[in-house]
C-alpha cells in the first residue's frame, strides 16, 4: 500500500516565487514517490499541458536564493540544471499525466494545502485592515483552526501555550495557540 502524504508534508514544501506559491520539481518528485527526472520528462513529453503560469524555470539568482534560504536545496548548489517549479495548476496537470494512486492522492493533498494557504493569507490581510476587535477575535480563531489543520492532530493538548511559525519564504506567520486539557483528555 502507498504511504499517505500528510498535509503538513505538502505545506512545508510550498515556497513563494515570483508572487506565486510553488513547489520545486525535486520536492514534487519526493511527494509523488518518483525521481525528479521522471517529473521533468513528463513535462517535456507533454508541453501542451503546461502553458505559461503552470510551470516556471528558476533563474540562476532564484536558484542561489533557494540554496541560501533552504537547507534542503543545498544539493542544487553544484547542479548545472535550473530547477522547475510548479504552480497549483501545474501540479494538477501533472497528476493527469502521472496516473498512480499516490499521484492522485498527493495532488488532492497539494490542492488542499494551497487552499488553506490562500485562506490563511486572506485572514492575515483582513486582520491588518479591520479595526473591529470582535472581528479580530473571530479571524484569529479561524486562523488558529487553519493552523491546527495544517499541523494535524499530532499536537498534544496541554495547559501551556504553543507558538507556531509558518515560513512561506517571503512571509512568516506566527500564531500562539492556547489549549487546556479537557476532562476527557486526562
Amino acid at each position: 500500500m502507498n504511504e499517505v502524504v500528510r498535509f503538513n508534508q505538502v505545506e512545508e514544501k510550498i515556497i513563494r516565487l515570483r508572487n506565486h506559491n510553488v513547489i520545486i520539481d525535486s520536492d514534487v518528485a519526493v511527494l509523488y514517490g518518483v525521481e525528479t527526472r521522471e517529473i521533468n520528462q513528463a513535462v517535456k513529453n507533454n508541453p501542451d499541458k503546461f502553458p505559461e503560469g503552470y510551470i516556471m524555470v528558476t533563474g540562476n539568482e532564484e536558484k542561489n536564493e533557494l540554496i541560501k534560504n533552504f537547507d534542503r536545496f543545498n544539493r542544487l548548489k553544484h547542479s548545472t540544471v535550473l530547477p522547475a517549479t510548479f504552480t497549483e495548476k501545474g501540479l494538477y496537470m501533472l497528476a493527469t499525466i502521472l496516473k498512480s494512486e499516490k499521484a492522485t492522492q498527493t495532488t488532492i493533498d497539494i490542492i488542499e494545502a494551497y487552499a488553506k494557504i490562500r485562506e490563511l493569507s486572506g485572514i492575515v490581510a483582513e486582520l491588518s485592515e479591520s479595526p473591529e476587535a470582535s472581528k479580530h477575535k473571530s479571524l484569529m480563531q479561524r486562523s488558529g483552526e487553519i493552523i491546527a489543520e495544517i499541523i494535524g492532530d499530532d499536537m498534544k493538548v496541554t495547559d501551556s501555550e504553543t507558538s507556531i511559525e509558518i515560513n512561506f519564504a517571503l512571509m512568516k506567520f506566527k500564531h500562539t495557540v492556547k489549549r487546556k486539557k479537557n476532562d476527557s483528555d486526562v
